[in-house]
């Protein structure tokens, strides 16, 4: 408790919270639509947008966010287009952009202990000016992540169904892009560029195991995001002072995020074994049976009749003949 008394503590917790809280909404989406590594490919971006700032002497935090917009709109439009895989571009940009980081840092003169604080986080020493850039980004985030939830939600789950509902795909799917990319960008001073894609993925990914719905997972993994960040600055303040060492803060909050995925997976599967005795076969799986008067031919593999599942004990009428259910079987009736 004696941290929270230092000004630079105070600035660390708050911007932890905030980046805790911004960067599951996102996640969220970019998990739903099977893209949970454009965080990494972002992150790799952001890092040549570093070296610029160092280089031409601008806030490397601003030169950050555009260098990792623009590169969050070249993947989708070389997505949509479809001229090469999602994945292939991510991995240029994951390779161009560190490579030119480590370049462009090299040629503004400074070492690479300068750029390590970007790439893996320095939260401790993150200032006023910062931490409200941090809040500000923060808000957006918000504002348009949990405001456009439904038209969100939406293109991200079947983009054919939201054309026909009259929705502009390509804008929000642009819009996706570029918030992820200014996600990227506030959470770089609390995880660092290279770890920033797990605070925004592993939080959805425990928040999944326990919820139901779209809208439970995103709640979930925020509380998740904002508690793995409060209690990872915490823990490796604690763990700094009780055995005087030093801790990055950026790498414990994602091992704690880790840990909280650990913890729900088997509660989670538990809870979906349990559904599945409830409810072996899902509603509308299986055709009802009809009755009927005749029976035109012998049934077998190559009948053509659908295969219905069988209780114990359980008769049942099909084709003018009444046959028994045994167990969780399946024929070919």
């Amino acid at each position: 408790m004696d941290l929270l008394g230092y000004t630079f503590m105070q600035r660390a917790l708050i911007a932890a919270l905030v980046t805790g809280v911004a960067a599951p909404v996102i996640g969220t989406y970019l998990v739903q639509r099977r893209l949970a590594l454009l965080g990494d490919g972002l992150g790799h971006v952001a890092v040549t947008g570093v070296a610029l700032g160092l280089l031409t002497g601008f806030a490397p935090t601003w030169t950050a966010v555009v260098v990792a917009i623009l590169g969050a709109i070249a993947i989708e439009v070389i997505r949509e287009r479809g001229s090469t895989s999602g994945d292939l571009a991510l991995a240029l940009l994951f390779y161009g952009g560190l490579a030119g980081g480590v370049l462009i840092t090299g040629l503004a003169g400074q070492s690479a202990a300068k750029l390590q604080q970007y790439l893996f986080g320095s939260i401790t020493a993150i200032s006023v000016s910062d931490v409200w850039f941090t809040i500000g980004l923060a808000a957006l985030i918000l504002l348009l992540g949990v405001g456009l939830l439904p038209q969100l939600f939406t293109v991200a789950q079947d983009q054919d169904f939201a054309r026909v509902a009259g929705l502009d795909v390509r804008a929000y799917n642009l819009l996706v892009a570029v918030l992820a990319a200014v996600t990227v960008t506030i959470a770089m001073r609390t995880v660092g560029l290279l770890l920033v894609s797990a605070l925004m993925i592993v939080p959805v990914a425990a928040s999944q195991q326990l919820a139901r719905s779209f809208r439970a997972t995103l709640v979930g993994a925020v509380v998740v995001g904002a508690g793995a960040g409060v209690g990872g600055l915490l823990l490796a303040g604690w763990i700094s002072v009780r055995h005087d060492v030093s801790v990055a803060p950026g790498p414990t909050i994602v091992l704690l995020a880790l840990a909280c995925f650990v913890a729900t997976w088997p509660i989670g599967a538990w809870l979906r074994h349990r559904a599945r005795l409830r409810q072996p076969f899902p509603e509308g799986a299986v055709a009802p049976l009809e009755a009927a008067d005749h029976d035109d031919h012998d049934h077998g593999p190559a009948c053509g009749h659908l295969a219905v599942p069988h209780d114990d004990h359980v008769d049942y009428v099909h084709d003018g003949h009444r046959h028994a259910r045994h167990g969780q079987h399946y024929d070919e009736h």
